[in-house]
């Protein structure tokens, strides 16, 4: 079993840059591909970003590409996203998630919490 815990989430103004960090136990998380999954209010979950195990290859969502960086700690088992030029349009719960199988979303087992983001225009 994974157990994943975000943070980083909070309150910053249009323009502004926010770092989220998702640490996991349990598991052998280097084998795992991680994802960063957003719901805006009123709105359904939609994928961010992900990142292989060894973290080789990235993959993001259009609305973010440019702007948000996936990139992962092997040895503390924690995984990030830095968000930059934050736009009010990215305001949401921002989810980690884990898998191990074809990391299409609806393959994702293993799922934190989620940290609030609020971007202010």
């Amino acid at each position: 079993q994974v157990q994943l815990v975000e943070s980083g989430g909070g309150l910053v103004q249009a323009g502004g840059s926010l770092r989220l960090s998702c640490r996991a136990s349990g598991g052998t998380f280097s084998s795992y591909t991680m994802g960063w999954f957003r719901q805006a209010p009123g709105k359904g979950r939609e994928f961010v970003a992900r990142i292989t195990g060894s973290g080789g290859t990235t993959v993001y969502a259009d609305s973010v590409k440019g702007r948000f960086t996936i990139s992962r700690d092997n040895a503390k088992n924690t995984v990030f996203l830095q968000m930059n030029s934050l736009k009010p349009e990215d305001t949401a719960v921002y989810y980690c998630a884990a898998t191990f199988l074809t990391p299409i979303p609806s393959n994702y087992p293993y799922w934190g919490q989620g940290t609030r983001v609020t971007v202010s225009s």
